[in-house]
């Protein structure tokens, strides 16, 4: 008798992106940041961190002047959601941010700039190297003696449609919070070798992106102002 055998067909490959749970336990186990029930996940602010929300184009060009002048230390994590991006500050910088805005002569203008400290949530973006597809970190970071850089990454571009992504994913260890801006009564403080390579200053972090914000909307209403004075004709009294 002749036994017929079938074609060897591989099995449906298990997509890559971990669950919900997994993402969980990433955050809880590897970072110590808390998290609340539900989905999708969100991570608790104001316990290990607070968050600066700005708009994504100021706050690209904020980070990329940091990093040119030196001032980043280490990398401190920086989300991105569709066209906004979540900076990741010392826990309680929510409380102190309309009195330094105010100190820092921003009080006065009405910036596209919030705090979110105690109380509140954010997306949790998943884990860095989550294979996903398009990879959570993807664009996201390099290591080198400095710490990670934000790479490139056009605005807009996500995982998935909607889903936060770390364009500068925290480090693992419980040890994140060490590199996250905070005040400082010496300015930008020095790290362990004395040679200023710690977290970046607060004052200087929200003066350059209140400098970068309040920059991008004068382009954008002088691009406004041109469209409008270029389809009208001129008036004279």
């Amino acid at each position: 008798m002749v036994r017929s055998v079938a074609p060897a067909v591989p099995f449906p490959r298990r997509s890559l992106a971990p669950s919900d749970d997994e993402v969980r336990l990433w955050y809880e186990n590897a970072l110590g940041w808390p998290t609340v029930p539900g989905v999708p996940v969100r991570l608790a602010v104001g316990v290990r961190f607070d968050v600066l929300d700005v708009p994504a184009e100021a706050g690209r060009a904020a980070l990329e002047r940091l990093e040119r002048s030196g001032g980043l230390g280490r990398g401190f994590p920086v989300a991105l959601r569709d066209d906004r991006m979540r900076l990741l500050v010392a826990a309680g910088s929510a409380e102190e941010l309309p009195g330094l805005l105010e100190w820092l002569d921003w009080g006065a203008l009405e910036l596209d700039l919030a705090a979110i400290g105690a109380g509140g949530l954010m997306d949790a973006p998943r884990p860095p190297d989550a294979g996903t597809g398009t990879d959570a970190g993807a664009g996201a970071c390099a290591g080198g003696d400095a710490g990670p850089t934000t790479r490139p990454l056009p605005l807009g571009r996500g995982g998935s449609q909607g889903a936060a992504v770390w364009l500068r994913p925290p480090e693992p260890g419980h040890e994140a919070e060490a590199s996250l801006p905070t005040l400082s009564a010496m300015g930008t403080r020095s790290g362990a070798r004395g040679d200023g390579d710690g977290p970046p200053d607060l004052v200087r972090l929200v003066d350059t992106v209140a400098t970068q914000i309040h920059r991008v909307r004068l382009r954008r209403a002088d691009a406004v102002a041109a469209v409008r004075a270029d389809g009208q004709p001129l008036a004279f009294s």
